[in-house]
């Protein structure tokens, strides 16, 4: 594994993925041009104010397996999408940049090129080798591959999953 990074670049300098770190900082941000911030993760981050002049959007989801990030992938890509085509410069991050800002970017990878989870990720993986995804969060990525990278409530994959995740949650009493 090579020198750790608080961001890299993912493709041409416009999509970043990243920390927390990288997020706060206004260097970071300045030195890129960042214009549009994803938050994958529920840690405050000052360029959420209106007054820093970028654009934010959150996916409140912890690092977890049973975390429903699925859920969210279609906005998360589409929402990356408009704003690349506008021309902006947009930073994914995560508490770590290892496992929750890696699937987004890998989701957008696949919605975008029509690519497999695997393909995706090797991508991704070529860019920033320190990415780690935690197996519930890859698992999510095959399924949205498997739903045609549009899970909904109504759709069969996606109930079968969430009703397995739900199972094992109340098995293990976090969920009545």
């Amino acid at each position: 594994m090579g020198q750790w990074k608080n961001i890299s670049p993912i493709i041409d300098n416009r999509l970043f993925l990243g920390n927390i770190v990288a997020a706060k900082s206004t260097r970071s941000l300045t030195e890129r041009c960042i214009t549009h911030i994803l938050s994958v993760c529920t840690d405050e981050i000052p360029p959420e104010i209106p007054e820093s002049g970028l654009t934010h959007f959150r996916i409140p989801v912890e690092d977890v397996g049973t975390a429903d990030l699925l859920i969210h992938l279609p906005v998360a890509c589409r929402w990356i999408d408009q704003a690349l085509r506008g021309g902006g410069v947009v930073l994914v991050h995560c508490y770590q940049g290892l496992s929750r800002s890696a699937a987004v970017i890998a989701a957008y990878i696949m919605w975008s090129r029509r690519v497999s989870a695997t393909q995706a990720l090797e991508f991704v993986r070529n860019a920033r080798d320190q990415i780690w995804l935690n197996p519930g969060f890859h698992e999510q990525l095959v399924l949205f591959e498997i739903c045609g990278y549009q899970p909904s409530p109504a759709h069969g994959v996606y109930q079968k999953w969430r009703h397995g995740v739900d199972q094992q949650l109340r098995a293990n009493g976090l969920l009545r």
